[in-house]
């Protein structure tokens, strides 16, 4: 899903970590990630619900985030939705 996101951007040929940030390497902005919450609930429905995840953070846990943090709380929240 980033890799598409990144690749609207010409930024196909970047790295991307688990310690990859989406503000400071990868320099998305706020309106990226709506849109990457909008193919997060594409694929996994309501199983994943990237706003609220980030609606329990403060401005600079969102600066911040790393995409390990986030492969965290999509993997936690499949198990969640498996288990309930």
């Amino acid at each position: 899903m980033l890799a598409t996101l990144l690749d609207e951007y010409g930024l196909d040929d970047v790295e991307i970590r688990m310690d990859t940030t989406f503000n400071r390497d990868l320099e998305l902005e706020s309106i990226d990630l709506v849109t990457l919450a909008g193919l997060l609930e594409e694929k996994y429905g309501n199983q994943v619900n990237f706003a609220e995840f980030l609606a329990d953070m403060d401005f600079d846990e969102i600066i911040e985030l790393t995409v390990g943090r986030l492969v965290e709380h999509v993997v936690a929240s499949l198990k969640a939705a498996e288990a309930g």
